[in-house]
């Protein structure tokens, strides 16, 4: 059967390239859709598009732009199944993932259609009386957003949301490993007649789109969701002019969990969170700090949740794991389960490729459990996947100075009954998010990082800011 073959999307048309990319469904290994790669001409063509398009879309009154977004979130709507379909052939994700990752691009567009109607100017006292002061918002032009492959809907929602709410444009350029489902939100976008260059998708390999893009002079903010050491590359190569950043990178999610806080409630939401999306979450935990008093409890109830697990993508048996999205990934994985062995971590459930019997295709691995010291190298890195180490800390140990000794500041959690313990890491712990009991995330909360996790924030109404200009107003009245 021949592949299914999918287009860029260009100043409003399907337009396709010279070389043609296949793409690979994880849970199977087996090449699951076609792409028309981008050409010189075709980058060429997304950033005049762009630049074009913005004058027109900056001037088009908000609730014009509201009626558009909303309209493409119905016609997304429409071709839901169709689309979480080939989310799921291209990731290889169980269905209820595949589901809240389609959900939260419509949510995206329906949240900021609204929430930039909240947006509200200033007024600043004048000292002398005789002026008034006022503080507008403009769009700062064209965006170009480079997108991360596991969650490849939620991370268009995240950028084209506060986007086009803004009255920016952008070229949007999809993960090599998962262009498909963004493909078809182009496609979506065609059909219902969307403003030409508003929004433009570029497919192709990562490297060389990024470079042609951010050299150009045209894009005044570049955004991203990637690793740290992406996004150092793409600052340095962006620097042909002056432009914003709003990057989300890398993350070391730090778990801390108190005596106080019942260790198998806490060990249910660790584990959750840690196996969703087999761990190739941002926000995953990756090194989960535990007081020795209810360390037993805690392991026994993480091996015995990690043992339920079942594993394919789409529908299954639940609970389901997907697989991990690359074959390589998958093979560091493994190699960094044994070097934390060989530094003297103790192996207690997993660590391995899962079994052919069980999967004999698809790049499966077992959840993971290790008890760990914290020196060691699994614990100093970002893992995603599905390894979960634990460290065990005794009453006189400082762990959130052990929580904060790392280069990143993304996402962490404390478990904890105790309001003055819960106080104490609030303010000293380093994160841009700090979930106390209970992991949550959701589209009206600012998502960012501190530290080398990135610049500025997905999400919220701080999001939309990311896209705008101030401008001060000053006019003489006497």
């Amino acid at each position: 059967m021949a592949l299914r073959h999918f287009r860029n999307y260009v100043d409003g048309a399907l337009v396709d390239g010279d070389c043609t990319m296949t793409v690979e469904n994880p849970a199977t290994g087996q090449h699951c859709g076609e792409v028309g790669a981008y050409t010189p001409e075709i980058i060429d063509s997304a950033l005049l598009a762009a630049r074009n398009a913005f004058p027109k879309w900056a001037a088009t009154p908000l609730q014009k732009r509201v009626e558009w977004m909303k309209r493409l979130a119905d016609a997304l709507d429409l071709r839901r199944e169709e689309i979480i379909g080939i989310l799921v052939e291209e990731t290889g994700k169980p269905l209820d993932n595949a589901e809240y990752d389609f959900g939260m691009l419509t949510e995206c567009l329906r949240f900021f259609a609204e929430e930039m109607k909240r947006l509200r100017g200033e007024i600043i006292p004048d000292r002398t009386g005789e002026y008034t002061h006022q503080l507008i918002h403009h769009p700062v032009g064209v965006v170009v957003g480079f997108l991360a492959w596991n969650f490849p809907l939620l991370n268009v929602g995240y950028k084209i949301g506060p986007v086009l709410a803004a009255g920016c444009t952008c070229i949007i350029k999809p993960s090599r490993t998962t262009p498909l489902a963004t493909a078809l939100v182009g496609e979506v976008m065609h059909d219902i007649g969307f403003p030409a260059g508003v929004v433009n998708i570029v497919l192709g390999e990562d490297r060389r789109v990024a470079e042609a893009l951010v050299r150009s002079d045209i894009p005044a903010v570049v955004t991203m969701i990637g690793s740290t050491e992406a996004g150092c590359k793409l600052v340095a190569a962006s620097a042909t002019s002056i432009k914003h950043f709003s990057l989300e990178l890398g993350g070391n999610a730090p778990v801390i969990v108190y005596p106080d806080f019942d260790p198998v409630l806490a060990a249910e939401r660790t584990v959750g969170l840690k196996l969703a999306n087999s761990g190739q979450v941002c926000v995953s935990p990756n090194r989960c700090f535990v007081h020795r008093d209810v360390l037993e409890v805690f392991l026994a109830k993480g091996k015995e949740l990690m043992s339920a697990y079942h594993f394919g993508a789409g529908k299954g048996p639940e609970p389901l794991m997907g697989p991990v999205m690359v074959e390589s990934h998958l093979r560091e994985l493994l190699k960094s389960v044994q070097r934390a062995q060989e530094q003297g971590a103790t192996l207690l459930h997993g660590g391995g490729r899962v079994s052919a019997d069980i999967c004999p295709v698809g790049h499966y691995m077992e959840p993971t459990l290790m008890l760990c010291d914290r020196g060691i190298e699994l614990c100093r890195n970002e893992i995603f996947g599905p390894i979960l180490p634990v460290i065990p800390f005794d009453d006189g140990d400082d762990v959130i100075g052990w929580a904060n000794d790392c280069r990143h500041g993304l996402a962490s959690y404390v478990f904890t009954d105790s309001l003055e313990r819960a106080n104490a890491c609030a303010e000293r712990l380093e994160y841009g998010s700090i979930c106390i009991n209970d992991p949550y995330y959701s589209v009206e909360l600012p998502h960012g990082g501190l530290k080398q996790s990135g610049i500025g924030k997905d999400c919220s109404h701080l999001s939309l800011e990311e896209y705008l200009d101030v401008k001060r107003v000053t006019t003489r009245v006497r």
